[in-house]
């Protein structure tokens, strides 16, 4: 299911390998370019470019000012915030994109951790760039990382995981959808929301209900919003092992005693912290496939996105 629709991924364009940086080279992450490339497609984007700067240019940083933080070049001064607040504010205004990977530490395009300057010091620590920060306020809900923390494996699949959810919805939105698929779609989705934010799987539930009822529209808007905002929540070792054992209840009366121990074995050691989250997965599947139970192999718990990339190989923490 998760290959059925490819997530459009908006991108700073260094991070692909383009020569656009300060010193006229690139930042071009492995990640991105050879593991997921193979399943998004990008829209690069480069907001000092797309201001004029150029490259190789002088290097620019974030400083303090009574009207908040100003985008200034360091040695010749030029002060370039209302050229990046316009260029951002038009950017994120036709954005539709299912996530956003920024380039990290760039006072233009960092989502944390850029410095503030007052004179020669940093004064503040916890800033985002000046580009990056009007595309997250446009668009609170969108799934957004940099390349930094991209490579932590946790991360790296809450952020993997929300970006192929989001596609498959903008997807089934997008056409001439009518009330059984929202709740068809909602069905294979229930475990994953479920995963994420037990009240938002209850509420969700009660939206869907309403689909033959409520008008089209403020029903698509008010389903995405709450889809999007529970799949931002994180997924717990505690919430999983919840979905395990719903998923193991749907199919437990067509095992087998013996398949049923070996279920109940592998959920208690991903509890325990022993082995990764695809190992109950992977069983579950295998058994669920087998015994011929669809609603449990569609849901999309089970594959939020393609094998290949290998998300849910790290022991939890």
């Amino acid at each position: 299911m998760s290959a059925e629709v490819r997530p459009r991924l908006a991108v700073s364009s260094c991070l692909l390998g383009d020569p656009v940086r300060f010193n006229g080279g690139h930042s071009r992450d492995r990640f991105l370019t050879t593991e997921l490339s193979q399943y998004v497609d990008w829209l690069r984007i480069c907001p000092e470019m797309e201001i004029g700067l150029g490259t190789p240019r002088e290097t620019l940083r974030l400083e303090r000012s009574p009207d908040g933080p100003r985008l200034v070049t360091r040695r010749g001064r030029a002060d370039l915030t209302a050229p990046m607040r316009s260029l951002a504010t038009a950017r994120a205004a036709a954005l539709d994109v299912d996530g956003y990977v920024f380039k990290a530490k760039s006072p233009s395009c960092g989502i944390h951790g850029i410095p503030l300057y007052a004179g020669d010091g940093v004064v503040d620590r916890r800033n985002r760039g000046l580009f990056a920060g009007a595309v997250i306020d446009a668009h609170p809900s969108l799934a957004v990382e940099d390349e930094g923390r991209l490579r932590d494996a946790a991360l790296r699949e809450a952020f993997v995981e929300r970006i192929f959810a989001a596609a498959r919805l903008r997807s089934l939105l997008a056409g001439p959808w009518r009330p059984r698929d929202l709740v068809a779609f909602h069905a294979r989705h229930k475990m994953q929301v479920l995963a994420h934010a037990p009240e938002a799987y209850r509420a969700l539930g009660r939206l869907v209900a309403t689909a033959g009822t409520a008008p089209r529209e403020p029903l698509a808007r008010s389903y995405a919003r709450a889809f999007r905002a529970a799949l931002a929540r994180k997924a717990t070792v505690g919430r999983n092992v919840n979905v395990l054992y719903h998923c193991l209840g749907m199919i437990s009366e067509r095992l087998d005693r013996a398949r049923r121990a070996d279920l109940v074995e592998v959920i208690e050691s991903y509890q325990a912290h022993q082995v990764a989250l695809s190992v109950p997965v992977t069983l579950l599947r295998h058994h669920a496939r087998g015994e011929n139970a669809a609603y449990v192999y569609d849901q999309s718990y089970l594959t939020p996105y393609p094998d290949p990339l290998r998300l849910r190989n790290h022991v939890p923490s």
